[in-house]
């Protein structure tokens, strides 16, 4: 199965927790991101792997349009519930690639993606369709999950997020993101970190995972050394994994 069958199927099957997850449906990066985007010229929003609709929601009312898009239809169901029950009639909901993106070129003022892109196989694509699709001067805002810089806890964190969701495809580093994007042609204007606490049970419900899966995977976790166990701030009781903390950006870049 490729990726993005992957990602439709365990999506598919699971996109109501996403609506109501609460690593999803809060954090002050959505705060932040309101801020960043107050002040613009703001007309028209792509979201793009809008999950359960977090941002189109949290953003509407600075804009004139919002577009939605998502792979998986359950998942644009579920964040049109949620948005319309909010009372946001100016956004629409499309099917569509975050790397074939349905849109003629320079159409977005604001193009954003949050807690996506560890799912996309195809990086550069990503990032050129962004680029292609936002107007002269137009602002991209990125959140998402990132690995660690040294190789052995990238390998770590990849591996157990991969373990608990099949389409996760790979949590790219710090490094990477601005490389990338620079490349590209864009100019960094903002970038932050932030850390992230993983609540085990909470983290492995999102996904539905059975419990021989979730108990494999705590095993795997507590019989790490004792480096990674300190690095990434493992919580361990009666052999138990309570919780874990990783580090997330966001970047805000101009064309």
């Amino acid at each position: 199965m490729d990726n993005k069958k992957n990602v439709m199927n365990q999506f598919g099957l699971n996109a109501a927790n996403y609506v109501t997850s609460k690593m999803h449906a809060q954090g002050k990066d959505l705060d932040l991101m309101l801020q960043i985007a107050e002040g613009r010229n703001n007309s028209s929003l792509l979201d793009i792997a809008t999950g359960g609709g977090h941002v189109a929601n949290k953003l509407a009312p600075l804009f004139n349009d919002v577009t939605a898009l998502d792979l998986t239809p359950e998942m644009l169901e579920n964040a049109k519930n949620f948005i319309q029950s909010n009372g946001h009639n100016n956004v629409s909901f499309v099917q569509g690639d975050a790397e074939n993106l349905p849109f003629p070129e320079k159409n977005f003022d604001t193009v954003t993606c949050r807690i996506a892109p560890h799912h996309f196989s195809n990086i550069d694509r990503f990032i050129s369709e962004s680029f292609r699709v936002l107007t002269d001067d137009g602002l991209f805002v990125l959140v998402d999950n990132v690995s660690p810089e040294l190789n052995k806890y990238d390998q770590f964190y990849n591996y157990i997020e991969k373990k608990r969701d099949p389409s996760h495809y790979r949590a790219y580093k710090k490094t990477e993101w601005i490389s990338w994007l620079e490349q590209k042609g864009f100019s960094i204007e903002m970038f932050t970190t932030f850390k992230k606490r993983f609540v085990f049970n909470e983290w492995c419900r999102t996904m539905n995972l059975s419990d021989k899966d979730k108990e494999e995977l705590n095993s795997f976790i507590v019989a790490s050394s004792k480096d990674i166990l300190e690095f990434f701030s493992i919580e361990i009781e009666k052999d138990q994994v309570r919780s874990f903390q990783g580090q997330a950006i966001l970047l805000a870049a101009v064309k």
